[in-house]
């Protein structure tokens, strides 16, 4: 599975987002950011709990908003959110790779 259908399957499924399977990295800003100011506005707590699950950089996410406080927050959040889950991918697959080492090599 490629990097952006992994990212964007994730994300709708944890933000519940009915939208095509292939989106635009654009397109899913777009659609997430809309979801999160639904969520600012409706169910604040269930954000915030969706925030902590994926492991949002909280400090980071203040800072953003605060230093960007005209903008529209949901499209900050949903940028944090996107490089989170980029972030996570790349793991994955580096602690995959370094798992994928011959025995022969390995110390």
């Amino acid at each position: 599975m490629d990097d952006q259908l992994e990212i964007t399957k994730s994300i709708t499924e944890q933000f519940e987002l009915s939208c095509p399977e292939r989106l635009s990295m654009e397109e899913l800003e777009q659609q997430l950011s809309l979801k999160i100011n639904w969520l600012i506005q409706n169910n604040f707590e269930h954000l915030v709990f969706i925030l902590y699950r994926i492991d949002v950089n909280e400090s980071k996410l203040r800072l953003l908003l605060n230093q960007f406080s005209g903008e529209d927050s949901g499209k900050i959040i949903a940028n944090l959110i996107i490089e989170r889950q980029t972030q996570k991918i790349l793991t994955r697959r580096e602690f995959k790779q370094q798992h994928d080492i011959d025995e022969n090599e390995k110390w």
